[in-house]
């Protein structure tokens, strides 16, 4: 699994656990890298050690590559121009704060498809969705303002929701009394508390994943169920 498919699997669980409006409805690019799935809350996840390496996935992913995203057309040119020089320039990103992308329902539904069958994998869509026209809402209403033809989007959700393996039962783990800070934002945790959720940053504490294969596994855990990595070196 590469930079590119180990963000795209982050943004959709986080999309999933977080933000389950966006799995149907367009989102800016400035509030992907800095609420949705910024550096420093997703790092460990996404397998980056630096933050320009977390850019440079980003340029790519917002480049429309493997048709994860449907974007804006223009950004879509720069940012793959950008990618082709001998030094991207990474800030570039921010240029294209206020623009609206869209996950693209052909690549989630492939991904819930490799969901389900442990042993293929996502490779992602081979078609590219068509932008630059407006999005419509499932009654087939225009939503000005945002540049990206989500059509379909909410029917091909539903499709692959209604198909979805059932998430994990939930179980609270506690936190020592010596207290210990969140994994996801080094906050501090309740000491002696019996939690699930940060209450910081509101992520699942329940659960880790590979980063070998992106994996979602229990705490306490020896093994990845997927991949077989060993838990030692799962966290």
């Amino acid at each position: 699994m590469n930079d590119l498919e180990r963000m795209y699997r982050q943004l959709v669980r986080t999309i999933r656990a977080n933000f389950p409006q966006y799995l149907t409805q367009p989102f800016e690019v400035g509030e992907l890298y800095s609420t949705i799935l910024p550096y420093r809350l997703h790092r460990r996840e996404l397998g980056l050690e630096t933050n320009q390496d977390y850019e440079l996935a980003l340029m790519e992913l917002l480049s429309g590559a493997h048709g994860y995203l449907v974007v804006d057309d223009k950004m879509r040119d720069v940012l793959t121009a950008e990618r082709g020089a001998t030094t991207p320039d990474a800030a570039r990103l921010r240029e294209f704060a206020a623009s609206h992308i869209a996950l693209a329902p052909e690549a989630l539904q492939q991904l819930e498809s490799s969901s389900r069958t442990p042993d293929s994998r996502a490779s992602g869509a081979t078609s590219r969705p068509s932008a630059g026209v407006p999005q419509r809402t499932s009654s087939g209403a225009s939503l000005p303002g945002t540049g990206v033809d989500t059509a379909g989007a909410t029917s091909a959700s539903a499709s692959a929701s209604a198909s979805e393996p059932a998430r994990h039962t939930t179980r609270p783990i506690t936190v020592p009394e010596t207290g210990e800070p969140c994994a996801f934002c080094a906050g501090a945790l309740p000491p002696g508390r019996t939690i699930s959720f940060c209450p910081h940053c509101g992520q699942d504490l329940t659960v880790v994943h590979c980063p070998a294969c992106g994996s979602e596994l229990e705490r306490g855990w020896k093994f990845c169920v997927t991949c077989g990595r060993a838990a030692d070196k799962v966290r």
